[in-house]
């Protein structure tokens, strides 16, 4: 019974005491917060239940506080409720809520001269946006102070985004964040030329990604990945934490991706699950509060002592702290100094019950001075130092900006990289590189295709791995010397490139870093932008030009070469020349005869004309003596004419024997597509393949040069003309007639180093891509691989690798149809196949001649007696000649004499007269008869050689046996024809010739 009555009494003093104090306090603070907002209202109740307890601001003074909750987005209701509590009588108005309820508040706080500190509340934790201006009445005061400070993001992101050198990236946003918010950072990206996307995450983000991968096709969605790689995420923790998570998950992001999240409501525990979730690079922007690092010092302050469960960062309950929070305990803090100063200095006004209602209700006079005296003083607490300027705002905002470093590993360490403020901006360096240029330890896998000459097996030993050699070899060992990686290398399954086959997936070497199973793709790889799209591409180390490789037209065998320094229609004219200026010769040593010297037994024939001619033609010379002026002058031309004709066909001939032009029509790109009968074709479903569709498909494409290479390519679908690999398109060409469209650079190597230099390529001088080093999409290895890929360009290195496998001093002319010989080497017996078949025609024709000729003498021969019919005996000689035909009666006259005859003294003096005594029986004219070359024993065996001038019955004179036609016959035998009558007188001597 005592127990209870103690208990009672307990109970009855308790009571008495809080309706004392409740009755006695006249400090009454009036909060309204969100209805959302519970922890504001928490820590709000534990600042003023601190501040009683103490008695180290305001002693014996207490505060008292009334507390309303709203809907954030219902400013009539924050009206309603704010109008209540001034009919409480409140000497201040605190209020966490979101702008479009606090600029009620604002203009009911201006009308009732009711201090306002305003706390502004972001939705969901969303980063805030400035909020709107408030109309106000003009020269009325602004009673509402802006505790949290002025927005600052824009600032701050477009700084960092700018330290980092960003000129691409997507800005993303969650569906509570106001985007009228960052007006101004997109305004700054597009006036410094940033490409910046914007997308809105919903709130179901697994929907949002699931639409993504079912209305997207593959290039769309790897082109989206690619965006990825550069993002900034305006969003809250939660929705940041939930967004990276799915992405990660889905494969859309890379370990090289960066991504930098903003917001001043990141807490310790969310940067850390943050870190968690993600890979890549994050770097993240929130607002910080410096604090001292020793515990005491930062929990006791001036005049007070802060909650130690508020400001120990070891307790799970101040690391749990919003910024929101932190600014409503200030707050608190902020007025318990306020009104310790107003008590002091006994200006202290009473407070007065406000009606919002009435028309005629006034405004409390005690505001002005309570504003004031708010403004005047600041208070160290949670956010470092809290005050207002002349204009209501927090000027004290610090940032931070927090980092991971690259690479695929989750729970990386965090460090801070820079702070920002708004007196000093940035203070620190970011920087976006990678790695550092040591790669020693790593082991990347690298796929290739064999071709020549950028990778080919060097050996292959059973048992072993193969060795591989090549232009690319070469620059991957250049980079892995000067980065310290090793690598590992296979050949593709398919021993392809890859292309995107119709279910969306890629084949080939492409396939491979798709699907991840290696880490670099190298070989004759071009830089596309199909392959771009689902892989990452090093800088060119080599342009690239499409090409065609045709062969040489073979040389043929002409058995005639000698021949073709000079045009048939010439040799026609030569010919008919040559018979015209025999014939002329002949002419004028008709009409006016050459005198011959005594002895001379040449003569002046049309067959001895036409052989002079052609031998002084061929430079040989010839027999016949031309004495005439006229005939003097026309050989003087003929020589002239022989000697310039010679000379000319010799230097012709030497030209044809040492050069032998062998003309194309193809010596472009263009010509090639102009011209139906050669077929060409690449390789099907490559890289030339597509390029060359594209192009042809393509309507503003103004070179009608694809499309008509196109229509040959794509003939009966594709299959006639292209082939399976390069191998196959460079073996059709080298044995059949087929032109191969492929990597100009690939083609020349080939032709360089076929044994026949029996191929030429014709390619296009401006290329329009390179060749590259394929990645996974996102690679961490691309930019390294790419400054060092420069700097071998920068330094000559790269020049002297392509030296190696594309000399200048090439064995084969490899852009020019024209085959020449470049060295001096012996003519071969094809040159001179012709001339030897001249000779053999000459030597066959000369044959047949002389066989006819021998004939043609037997068969005249057969007429004259044979010698049995001269055995008979001189009477049957008689009977059948009765003149004798004896030379003992009839001798021969050439400087000689017979028996029966003397010398006549008479003509001593001329040593070749002849004196001819007719024989008794002749007395018809004479005959002289000249043999060819040599003298019959007998009359009776002339041959058809000798000729038979008969002259009159006169003695002949030296003239008229000059005037005879023969040449080159030596006179011979002298005799008289037969005659039927008697023989008269003595006839005369035969004058001297």
């Amino acid at each position: 019974m005592k127990v209870i009555s103690a208990v009672l009494l307990v109970a009855v003093f308790w009571s008495q005491e809080w309706k004392s104090t409740l009755s006695d306090s006249i400090i009454h603070i009036g909060a309204i917060f969100d209805e959302s907002a519970r922890k504001d209202d928490e820590v709000f109740r534990l600042a003023v239940a601190d501040l009683n307890l103490n008695n180290e601001i305001l002693e014996t003074e207490k505060i008292t506080i009334s507390v309303e909750f709203v809907d954030g987005n219902n400013p009539f209701q924050a009206v309603q409720e704010a109008c209540e509590l001034m009919n409480r009588g409140i000497l201040a108005l605190v209020s966490s809520i979101g702008c479009m309820s606090a600029g009620s508040l604002q203009t009911l706080a201006d009308a009732m001269h009711i201090p306002h500190l305003f706390i502004q509340r972001s939705p969901a934790g969303t980063p805030r946006s400035a909020c709107p201006p408030t109309s106000r009445v003009p020269g009325t005061d602004d009673y509402t102070l802006m505790v949290r400070p002025p927005v600052y993001l824009n600032e701050v992101i477009m700084q960092v985004v700018s330290e980092y050198s960003w000129q691409k990236f997507v800005l993303f946003y969650d569906s509570d964040f106001d985007i009228r918010g960052i007006e101004d950072f997109l305004d700054s990206t597009s006036q410094q030329g940033m490409d910046v996307s914007l997308q809105k995450v919903e709130s179901n983000i697994n929907m949002m990604i699931t639409s993504l991968f079912r209305t997207m096709r593959v290039e769309e969605l790897h082109r989206y990945r690619d965006t990825l790689r550069r993002a900034v995420l305006f969003m809250s923790p939660a929705t940041a934490k939930a967004f990276i998570t799915e992405v990660v998950e889905t494969n859309l992001v890379a370990f090289d991706c960066h991504w930098i999240l903003i917001n001043e409501e990141i807490s310790d525990y969310d940067l850390q699950e943050l870190v968690m979730k993600s890979i890549g690079r994050l770097t993240l922007v929130r607002q910080m509060f410096p604090m001292p690092q020793n515990t005491t010092q930062r929990c006791v302050k001036h005049n007070h002592r802060i909650n130690t469960s508020l400001c120990d960062l070891k307790n799970p309950k101040a690391q749990q702290l919003e910024i929101t929070n932190r600014y409503i305990y200030d707050t608190v803090l902020l007025l318990a100094n306020t009104f310790h100063r107003k008590l002091e200095d006994r200006k202290w006004h009473s407070m007065a019950s406000l009606s919002c209602i009435r028309k005629n209700s006034k405004p409390w006079q005690g505001g002005k001075s309570m504003l004031d005296t708010v403004k005047k003083f600041g208070v160290s607490g949670l956010t470092s130092f809290l005050e207002f300027t002349d204009n209501g705002t927090n000027p004290n905002i610090f940032f931070e900006i927090l980092g991971t470093n690259y690479g695929e590993d989750r729970g990386r360490g965090v460090s801070r990289l820079a702070t920002w403020d708004p007196v000093h901006g940035l203070n620190g360096t970011l920087t976006d590189r990678k790695l550092e240029n040591n790669m020693r330890g790593v082991v990347l896998r690298v796929v290739t295709v064999l071709e020549e000459p950028f990778v080919m097996v060097s050996e292959n030993v059973l048992g072993k791995p193969k060795k591989y050699q090549g232009f690319s070899i070469d620059v991957l060992d250049a980079l892995s010397n000067y980065l310290g990686f090793k690598y590992e290398i296979y050949v593709a399954p398919d021993h392809k490139y890859g292309s995107l086959q119709p279910d969306g997936q890629w084949n080939g070497l492409m396939g491979e870093l798709v699907f991840k199973r290696a880490d670099v793709g190298l070989s004759a790889l071009t830089i596309t932008p199909e392959r771009e799209s689902v892989v990452d591409f090093t800088t060119r180390y080599m342009d690239y030009s499409v090409g065609v490789l045709l062969r040489k037209a073979e040389r043929t065998v002409d058995m005639f070469a000698c021949l073709a320094p000079f045009d048939l229609s010439l040799w026609a004219c030569i010919a008919g020349t040559v018979l015209l200026v025999g014939i002329l010769v002949y002419l004028l040593n008709w009409l006016n005869p050459p005198r011959l010297p005594m002895g001379s037994v040449s003569s002046t024939t049309l067959y001895n004309s036409m052989w002079f001619v052609y031998g002084s033609f061929v430079q040989q010379g010839g027999e016949v003596p031309y004495t005439t002026l006229a005939t003097r002058m026309m050989m003087g031309v003929w020589w002239m004419f022989a000697l310039i004709v010679i000379s000319s066909y010799t230097a012709n001939l030497a030209a044809f024997l040492t050069i032998t032009r062998i003309e194309n029509s193809i010596q472009s790109l263009q010509d090639l597509s102009k011209q139906t009968e050669l077929p060409y074709g690449t390789v099907l479903d490559s890289a030339v393949y597509d390029q060359v569709r594209s192009k042809a498909m393509n309507p503003f494409e103004r070179d009608p040069m694809y499309s008509q290479m196109w229509r040959m390519i794509n003939r009966t679908g594709g299959g006639d003309n292209n082939v399976e690999e390069s191998k196959e398109g460079i073996r059709k060409v080298k044995y059949g007639r087929f032109g191969f469209v492929w990597d100009a650079a690939v083609l020349e190597y080939v032709a360089n180093n076929d044994e026949d230099c029996s191929f030429y390529t014709v390619s296009n001088n401006a290329p329009d891509r390179g060749y590259g080093i394929a990645m996974q999409h996102g690679s961490p290895y691309r930019d390294i691989f790419s400054q060092r890929i420069l700097e071998l360009q920068q330094n000559g290195d790269m020049d002297i690798l392509k030296l190696k496998w594309w000399p200048k001093d090439s064995p084969c002319d490899l852009y020019s149809s024209v085959q020449t010989r470049q060295r001096g080497s012996a003519l071969d017996i094809h040159s001179f196949a012709g001339v030897f078949c001249v000779l053999a025609a000459g030597v066959v024709l000369s044959c047949l001649i002389a066989m006819v000729e021998s004939w043609w003498s037997r068969r005249k021969g057969s007429r004259v007696p044979s010698k049995e019919t001269q055995a008979d005996g001189p009477s049957a000689r008689q009977a059948a000649d009765p003149c004798s035909h004896n030379p003992s009666e009839h001798p021969l006259a050439l400087g000689g004499q017979t028996q029966n005859q003397t010398p006549n003294t008479a003509n001593t003096t001329a040593p070749t007269a002849t004196h001819y005594q007719p024989p008794a029986c002749c007395d018809i004219p004479c005959a002289l008869i000249v043999q060819h070359s040599f003298e019959p024993t007998n009359p009776s065996e002339l041959t058809p050689k000798m000729r038979m001038t008969t002259f009159t019955t006169s003695p002949p004179t030296p003239r008229t046996i000059r005037r005879s036609t023969w040449s080159t016959y030596t006179a011979g035998l002298t005799a008289c024809a037969p005659r039927t009558k008697a023989p008269t007188s003595s006839s005369p001597p035969l004058p001297s010739i």
